[in-house]
């Protein structure tokens, strides 16, 4: 993997002294990491981070994105749940999405979530203190939904992407803890969350035999349990000892209890295996000590667990609490603390981003850290290698959280005394790619090629940006490819992917190649001609747009024409299109800013119109889904009996877009206390109201929220 660009003090500075520019370009720069890592763990299940690395980098993230919220892009990395689903297996759209959970990592973060949680729901003090909870060991498994329709197992399905998921029914028949009818009274139809996993025990066996037949061994039990459940056939999951709890519940036709504590019984009894660890607990005040009592027994446990996880126990609060992005307001996960490991610096490689950054590598001496394999580390940038005075040579820490890859904290005592140390590491000031010049702009960082589209570093990581999994995903056109063509002049632009069927003969001539692969490659090309309007805009590269900020746009706009006339339309400050783009819900003031720059570029117009002749650019249409899908509302005024951001988590579950502002567009505004100008608005153009009253009666008649996995 490539590191993505790291611009300006990003990933030096803490989030309380980045300035609003440095917290949005590590915002994005995270963003794009975390989408990277998603793939890696849910799809590929090959991840390349441990857990503590991954949460270390969204806690930074959210951090960051609290202190500047304007600054957030909001894109794959803060909304995005797992992965899209394998094209091998069939897919199935979850009745309720499989959301996910935020994490915390110390008492005072748990405390913050509980503060959250009660003054959302405008708990007294007294009440704050004896909000009852359920604690539950986080299982590090893949989680999967069950269906049962009158009692009897249906369909079972992987997360996926949170929306839509892979069938593994077949596969899922095979688990001897999984009841093919559930025993009693139960909901006409349900879907059933849970985990399956490996037991420790388990996997060394899985291992071991794996060894014996010369097969690939698998990095730890995680992947073991994933690797097996997504088999293509299922006389191989069969043959692999999988293990399930069931935790949470999906869509109900019927409420099955009031309680999540009664739910997990109410699973018990229709003869779901359940952690036997489960507890409900009181009050918040009880819940480090279950914590700790965790902590205590992790060892022995014969599974892998990486946490804790607390759940408002009352469903009817649950269901008030709703969502914020990707996760519940009414559940948290508290994480174990992240591992460290000491091990050799090699040497210091400087990979060259597609906008240019010169970004630090330090390749080490393989060490295991928590059962995964550790060969690189980030370096940062120039300054950080200079206050650590990092050299090759050196034995190092690292540790794996708080990066995309691990990071070196620093390094060891007896290093510093070695008298044959090496000197003391010089940072290029001409790109090693191009040897163009790299400068540093005052007040950044980074270092900078000045080489532009003429450096192939970054015109190579634009293409494979472009082809790249979430973007137009061609098989057989990776990394060393896009590469290998640019060096030949075959594929310079992103259009060019779709004439090299003219360079067909060339192509079979080339080492590595023949006409069964050429011919695979064109036809994986021509598979690519139709693509739809999300992806392509994600593909474009342009700054701050991930994969959920190019749907969310992708959405609103509809089709490639509109799009695009739109953009050059919001060029004009303060015209009826930049307004219109800077109201979607998730696309803010600096993400508007650089969709109508990259349209304002001359040869980036040039690109789009040899794109669009080449490509069938589908429309894209928000789910119809929610009594209000489609709608667009308005909240204004004081409101009395919810807070905002419950109101308007109520709006989006029912399918609505949450605009904050009202315009011709607009299809309900809700008047609070003390509704201003955008009343006087709504009325003049005729644009539907509701008071508060009638908004909670509206409300109150819809469905609840989902459950998230785990």
């Amino acid at each position: 993997m490539t590191l993505p660009d790291q611009d300006e003090t990003a990933g030096t500075l803490p989030p309380e002294d980045l300035s609003p520019a440095q917290a949005r370009t590590e915002l994005a720069r995270l963003a794009a990491l975390l989408a990277h890592h998603n793939e890696a763990y849910y799809r590929l299940d090959t991840p390349e981070i441990s857990d503590a690395a991954y949460d270390g980098l969204r806690q930074r993230y959210t951090a960051i994105a609290a202190r500047h919220p304007d600054a957030e892009p909001q894109d794959s990395a803060a909304n995005a749940v797992g992965a899209a689903p394998d094209s091998a297996f069939g897919k199935h759209r979850h009745m309720v999405p499989m959301l996910s959970l935020d994490n915390v990592f110390d008492r005072e973060d748990f405390e913050g979530f509980i503060s959250r949680a009660t003054r959302f729901l405008r708990l007294n003090a007294d009440g704050a203190q004896h909000l009852a909870l359920v604690g539950e060991p986080k299982i590090d498994g893949l989680s999967i939904s069950l269906t049962y329709e009158n009692g009897v197992f249906t369909r079972g399905t992987t997360r996926g992407d949170g929306t839509e998921g892979e069938d593994v029914t077949a596969n899922l028949r095979t688990l001897r803890d999984l009841p093919q009818r559930l025993a009693g009274p139960c909901p006409e139809l349900i879907e059933i969350r849970g985990e399956v996993f490996l037991s420790k025990a388990d996997f060394l066996a899985l291992n071991a035999a794996q060894e014996a037949s010369g097969k690939r061994l698998f990095a730890n039990p995680r992947n073991a349990a994933a690797g097996s459940l997504r088999q293509l056939d299922p006389r191989i999951t069969a043959e692999r000892p999988l293990s399930l709890f069931a935790y949470a519940l999906g869509f109900s036709s019927a409420p099955p209890t009031h309680s999540h504590w009664a739910y997990l019984q109410q699973l018990q009894a229709w003869g779901f295996p359940v952690n036997p660890l489960s507890r409900r607990i009181a009050g918040a005040a009880d819940a480090e000590a279950f914590f700790e009592h965790v902590s205590a027994e992790r060892a022995a446990l014969a599974y892998d667990i990486d946490g804790v996880v607390y759940k408002v126990d009352d469903l009817a609060l649950q269901d008030r609490l709703g969502f914020a992005g990707r996760a519940p307001r009414w559940a948290i996960a508290w994480k174990f603390p992240a591992e460290q490991a000491t091990t050799t610096l090699r040497e210091i490689e400087i990979q060259v981003g597609r906008t240019g950054a010169l970004t630090p590598v330090a390749h080490l001496d393989p060490v295991n850290v928590g059962g995964v394999l550790v060969t690189r580390a980030t370096l940062h940038n120039e300054d950080e290698i200079a206050r650590k005075d990092v050299r090759p040579g050196d034995r190092v820490f690292i540790q794996r959280a708080g990066d995309v890859i691990p990071q070196v904290l620093g390094v060891t005592p007896a290093s510093l005394d070695m008298p044959d140390r090496a000197a003391p590491f010089v940072f290029p000031t001409h790109c090693p790619v191009c040897g163009a010049v790299a400068v540093r702009p005052e007040g950044e960082v980074v270092r900078r090629c000045t080489g532009g589209l003429t450096c192939p570093a970054q015109a190579v990581e634009r293409l494979i940006h472009f082809v790249s999994r979430q973007a137009f995903d061609i098989e057989g056109l990776g990394d060393r490819s896009i590469g290998e063509f640019y060096d030949a002049g075959l594929v310079r632009t992103p259009a060019d992917i779709f004439t090299l069927h003219t360079h067909a003969a060339e192509l079979e001539k080339r080492e590595g190649w023949g006409e069964q692969s050429v011919a695979n490659l064109l036809a994986a090309i021509e598979n690519r001609r139709t693509i739809s309007l999300s992806r392509f805009i994600y593909a474009l590269g342009i700054r701050r747009i991930g994969a959920s900020n190019a749907r969310l746009v992708a959405r609103h706009y509809g089709s490639y024409t509109n799009w695009l006339t739109q953009m050059r339309a919001a060029a004009i400050i303060g015209s009826d299109a930049r307004l219109e783009l800077g109201s979607i819900t998730g696309i803010g003031t600096t993400i508007a800013e650089d969709l109508v720059a990259f349209v304002a570029e001359e040869h980036n117009l040039a690109t789009l119109a040899d794109l669009h002749a080449a490509l069938d650019i589908t429309d894209e249409v928000a789910p119809q889904s929610g009594a209000l899908a489609g709608k667009t509302v308005v909240f204004t005024g004081t409101l009395l009996t919810v807070t905002r951001p419950e109101a308007r988590a109520t709006a989006e579950r029912m399918g609505a877009k949450v605009s904050d502002s009202v315009s011709k567009k607009t299809d309900l505004v809700v008047l609070g206390e003390k509704a201003g100008s955008k009343a006087k608005k709504a009325l003049e153009l005729n644009i539907r109201t509701m008071d508060e009253t009638e908004w909670n009666a509206f409300c109150n008649s819809r469905n609840s929220s989902p459950a998230p996995t785990e």
